[in-house]
């Protein structure tokens, strides 16, 4: 089974406040960021991920995304152990949001998550940071 390794980060400027998402599919050699509104940090890390699985499974189309292992990596510990079902979820938009994850993991031939320091998440981060001060700029001007 082929393996694709994607890095993911989530953040927001207050928390709430204005956030961006970032996402890094290593093996494929593309990198994304983009602003997605007011958000709070944890909702930005759910919506990264969420948008990185959909763009794999873009990138790789539908017949070979059900061959593909996707490997994700996120430096929230949180949403990792809640996918990972070692927390439960009580908040209400964050169960939408494991749905929406669940469910598109029936897209892959398999997907795992694992929490990595934020200082082996860089790629994604850097993402996230661009999409933030290019916003800030554009409202500055």
């Amino acid at each position: 089974m082929e393996e694709i390794i994607v890095y993911t980060d989530g953040g927001s400027r207050g928390n709430p406040g204005p956030a961006a998402i970032g996402a890094w599919v290593e093996t494929l050699g593309k990198k994304y960021g983009e602003c997605i509104g007011e958000a709070t940090n944890n909702d930005a890390e759910y919506q990264a991920l969420i948008f990185a699985l959909k763009k794999c499974k873009s990138l790789l189309g539908a017949t070979k995304a059900k061959k593909t292992r996707i490997i994700c990596k996120l430096d929230s510990e949180l949403v990792v152990r809640q996918l990972n079902h070692e927390y439960k979820i009580t908040k209400e938009n964050t169960q939408r949001y494991f749905i929406a994850v669940w469910n598109l993991m029936l897209d892959f031939g398999a997907v795992t998550f694992h929490h990595i320091p934020r200082a082996q998440n860089t790629v994604a981060d850097t993402m996230v940071n661009q999409a933030l001060d290019a916003q800030m700029q554009k409202t500055l001007f």
